[in-house]
């Protein structure tokens, strides 16, 4: 008789297939091929086509054929959305509620039935659909059913934004649009959504549940087709907001075509995650922490780990684990209950993996695959791969490969496993495993990611919001943050008129003569601390309302703006200054100003034709301003989520970076004031273009800012034309954010040019605020665009973290 052990060592796994032919019946009936879901009913696509072909990656056998909806079918779902919104916008936030419960009700009725269809679809492992994706999207549309009871006493003072038009990848087709819909249809918005190209079915049978719990016509329209219907809906004039999550080129390309439109923009894009095992890790958790990490889905999963980061202590040993792991791993059949792997979505993506790889190893890369595991003759599979001897500069560090793909670099100290992690275009996630909490918690704060896992991987809740930095995209899905999103301040035309800048009168040849003349004191530059000249050695002049001269400013150019954004850049301690520190200085900032009262007054006076009553509203408005930010420096905190596995996930609220600020004219103190104070009190470092028109404002208010012990770098101003300068900074790859306020074309410009880095924008599209409205010139908002979301996961207790789950 065997001895235990050797039973053990020998067992095989017996196939455990999952029952498919309820699904298999299902798609027997629509053999004739799917229809566009509009305005509530099934509808064939206008134009003529041979539709679209869905696959079983797993086998190549047909499943079905969807139809490929053209411009004309977009305008009728977006017009179908568009008669439903202002119904349902106004439909009480209980009644939305108890229509998102209904389908979240609906999802775990069908689980089972979505769970299949997705696996055969998709071409991932059944226990993944099973026991993950489709538990995940009854979480959102249940999380989202409460946020839609809250509308009206969390969000007070938002309303919905209209006609959303969201489209969905193929790597997680149902959880994304779980994602998207929930968050947009709770906050009353109505949708129009594209699903992948390879993967609509479970989208088109989501549509059917819609039906059956008769929700409205037009709250949500699923309109199928490849990359040219996506173009139609990002493009349509009547669509308010554009969520996308995909690749990051198409990401740059929907920022270019929403550039000027007014559309709210959320992007969800691409990755190249580190995964950083210290020397005093847990190495057994460690390699099934890093398993689930890149092999999960394939590695088809834009926040994989696909970077190990090892100690150079321990990483012969982790790797010969994570060698002898894979050697156990089973590629077969989705639908089998006891595979690791299951298949690539489809051929072209899989000949893109085989291409990048080959690519790795023609560079110097080290390919390992396990012996031991062979994949099936049919269909799109690719073994689990690990590419050791890599440089940051090959391919596979650099590139996304979207595939079952790690590459491994070691390091020896803990900032050059900062300094590894972060050199990499992307921000979208990270996993750190170290037995030290302080030690997790630091480099946690390092990192250049939107979301970081400590000794866990891949954990999700609809509690926790979840998106990127740099070109992994900006907003986020999910948590109170992703219903932000959603959601619109209104703004009306603005009550106050007084200081509104009218056209100036024409200079003539005297203008520089025309004023008393006195010591010149051109006014300079203020870089890093300090008052710089021009690079180019220009000036320009300043005129008063009159048109008489007022003096000269220094007329700034590219070098001064890289100038600034260097000094900005290298006074990285503000943001990490406590915010108390923040607060002082920024009210020592208010008591300076205070001390020159009369001075601002009198020069709003002459300069803008103030009368001396409106000067004093303006200049009390900026001290209050500055009050304001100083009172939130230590209290606009994150939050501390309790998702249903065993984590606590920390909502950091951090600042976004080195942020570009270009002011308006109108309210040339307080406007100033009030885009810089709520930058710096979150922790940013700004380089700011004064009003155009009026910049000595800002020059004088250096001189307030060099006696308040705002360090050096903190506020760097140049000044000179607006929309030049603010071109440099929206293209220039070190800032991180830019904030607008001008014409419509310079909006347009500044959002179209921030597209080579996928920098965050908010601008003001042409119109003018009311700055001196509480509502509209200060507040919540201005701390919402002054900082990006980091959320910490944290798991507690000796058991497991629970089950993972993916995008």
């Amino acid at each position: 008789m065997n001895k235990i052990e050797e039973i053990f060592d020998s067992m095989s796994y017996g196939p455990a297939a999952e029952q498919s032919d309820y699904v298999e019946n299902w798609l027997q009936e629509h053999d004739a091929g799917f229809e566009l879901f509009i305005d509530g009913q099934w509808t064939p696509a206008s134009e003529a086509s041979e539709g679209i072909v869905s696959r079983n990656p797993a086998t190549g056998e047909k499943l079905a054929t969807i139809a490929a909806a053209g411009k004309e079918d977009v305008d009728r779902a977006v017009a179908a959305a568009a008669a439903a919104f202002p119904k349902w916008s106004k439909t009480a936030g209980h009644e939305r509620a108890k229509y998102l419960y209904a389908l979240a009700r609906s999802v775990q009725k069908n689980s089972r039935f979505l769970a299949v269809l997705e696996t055969m679809d998709n071409g991932k492992p059944i226990r993944e659909t099973r026991d993950i994706d489709i538990p995940l999207v009854a979480r959102h549309f249940y999380h989202h059913a409460g946020w839609a009871q809250l509308m009206t006493s969390e969000f007070p003072e938002q309303q919905a934004l209209g006609v959303v038009g969201q489209i969905i990848p193929w790597n997680f087709p149902l959880l994304m649009m779980a994602w998207k819909i929930a968050p947009a249809i709770a906050a009353g918005n109505c949708v129009v959504i594209k699903p992948a190209e390879y993967t609509s079915l479970s989208a088109l049978y989501f549509a059917q549940l819609c039906a059956e719990i008769k929700l409205p016509p037009g709250v949500v329209n699923i309109v199928t087709g490849a990359g040219a219907t996506g173009e139609h809906i990002v493009s349509h004039p009547d669509i308010s907001k554009i969520a996308f999550t995909g690749s990051t080129p198409v990401g740059k390309r929907i920022r270019q075509i929403t550039a000027g439109s007014g559309k709210k923009l959320t992007l969800e894009l691409g990755g190249k995650s580190p995964f950083i095992v210290f020397e005093d890790a847990d190495i057994d958790s460690a390699v099934e922490g890093l398993v689930d990490a890149i092999w999960f889905n394939q590695g088809q999963v834009c926040c994989a780990g696909s970077r190990l980061l090892v100690h150079e202590g321990i990483a012969e040993k982790l790797i010969a684990k994570v060698k002898a792991r894979l050697e156990n791993f089973r590629i077969g059949n989705p639908l089998d209950k006891t595979i690791d792997m299951g298949a690539i979505v489809d051929p072209i993506q899989l000949e893109r993996i085989e291409s990048l790889v080959a690519a790795g190893v023609a560079e110097g890369a080290t390919k390992w695959q396990p012996g031991g595991v062979e994949c099936p003759k049919e269909g799109c599979f690719y073994p689990p791969t690990l590419l050791t001897d890599v440089e940051s500069s090959n391919i596979v560090v650099r590139e996304e490969i979207f595939g079952p793909v790690l590459t491994t670099m070691t390091f020896r100290t803990l900032n050059e496993a900062v300094a590894l992690a972060n050199n990499t275009r992307f921000g979208l996630a990270a996993s750190i495993w170290s037995e030290n909490i302080n030690r997790a918690l630091e480099v946690s704060s390092q990192l250049k990611a939107g979301v970081v896992w400590v000794n866990c991987t891949n954990q999700f809740d609809a509690a926790c919001g979840f998106g990127g930095f740099r070109e992994s995209g900006f907003g986020r899905e999910g948590g109170k943050e992703g219903m932000y999103e959603y959601l619109k301040a209104p703004s009306p035309e603005p009550k106050n008129t007084i200081n509104v800048i009218e056209t100036p009168k024409a200079l003539d040849d005297s203008a520089e003569n025309s004023s008393t003349i006195g010591i010149d004191q051109t006014a300079k530059h203020y870089i890093g601390g300090k008052q710089v000249r021009a690079d180019n050695g220009l000036t320009a002049l300043v005129v008063d309302h009159q048109a008489h001269c007022a003096g000269r400013v220094a007329d700034g150019s590219r070098k001064d703006i890289r100038d600034a954004v260097e000094a900005a850049a290298k006074a990285s301690a503000w943001s990490s200054a406590t915010a108390h520190t923040r607060a002082q200085i920024l009210y020592y900032l208010a008591e300076n100003l205070g001390r020159r009262e009369n001075e601002f007054q009198q020069q709003l006076v002459s300069l803008t034709g103030a009368t001396k009553k409106s000067a004093k509203i303006e200049f009390n408005a900026t001290l209050s301003r500055l009050f304001t930010y100083a009172a939130w420096a230590d209290k606009f905190d994150g939050a501390v989520h309790t998702p249903p596995q065993k984590n606590v996930a920390l909502a950091v609220n951090e600042p976004v970076g080195v942020l570009g600020i270009v002011c308006p004219d109108i309210f040339p103190l307080l406007s100033i004031v009030s885009m810089i104070a709520p930058a710096i009190a979150m922790g940013n470092r700004t380089v700011v273009v004064p009003s155009q028109r009026y910049p000595l404002f800002a020059t004088d208010l250096y001189q307030v800012l060099e006696t308040s012990d705002v360090p050096g770098g903190v506020v760097n101003i140049v000044t000179g034309q607006r929309d030049v300068l603010a071109k440099v900074m929206a293209e220039h790859h070190q800032v991180d954010g830019l904030w607008y306020h001008g014409s419509a074309a310079g909006s347009a410009m500044v959002e179209h040019a921030s597209a080579s880095n996928l920098k965050r924008t908010w601008v003001n599209d042409g119109k003018a605020i009311d700055w001196l409205s509480n509502p509209h010139g200060e507040g919540r908002q201005f701390l919402r665009q002054a900082c990006q979301v980091k959320n910490i996961w944290l798991p507690y207790g000796d058991e497991s973290a629970g089950p993972k789950a993916g995008y």
